[in-house]
């Protein structure tokens, strides 16, 4: 007798149809987009806290919140995008508001290594915006700094 040894087109097509429906769900189920707007949401927390621990730090190194080279209180009780170190005192790094804010000493003082730009990049390529915002209460001195709109579509927000 003459016998084939092999298998047949229809068991063939049957182990790829299986192949395919597992690969799929193993996909749906990682969701390489979501884990990556989790991991850009991550590093957002972390770069508000490190800003913060920052500013936190000057205060009880200083004694008083950082203030610009003519005196004035670097930190403004309106929100205002934080400046990236290499942008200019007459660089506009904002839209809007029109004029960001500072912190160079953070950097310069090595409370920061440098001040960390949203994953996301700046508002638009024109700025040195870092899209990290950063105001402070009038009343009570307390600094808050965000992220907005992160991945999840909320900011990210952090108070001390």
């Amino acid at each position: 007798m003459f016998s084939r040894r092999g298998f047949t087109l229809i068991e063939l097509l049957l182990v790829i149809g299986i192949i395919g429906l597992l690969s799929s769900i193993v996909i749906i189920a990682i969701n390489p987009t979501k884990q990556l707007d989790d991991a850009k949401d991550a590093q957002r927390r972390s770069d508000v806290k490190a800003i913060l621990d920052a500013v936190h730090q000057y205060v009880i190194d200083r004694g008083n919140l950082p203030t610009l080279p003519n005196g004035n209180q670097a930190i403004p009780t309106t929100s205002r995008q934080i400046c990236a170190e290499s942008a200019s005192a007459s660089t506009t790094c904002t839209n809007p508001p029109k004029n960001g804010v500072f912190l160079d000493s953070l950097v310069d003082l090595d409370f920061l290594v440098d001040l960390p730009i949203d994953p996301d990049g700046p508002i638009s390529t024109q700025t040195w915006g870092t899209n990290y915002f950063i105001i402070r209460d009038a009343t009570t001195n307390r600094i808050t700094v965000r992220a907005p709109a992160g991945d999840d579509g909320a900011g990210i927000e952090i108070t001390r």
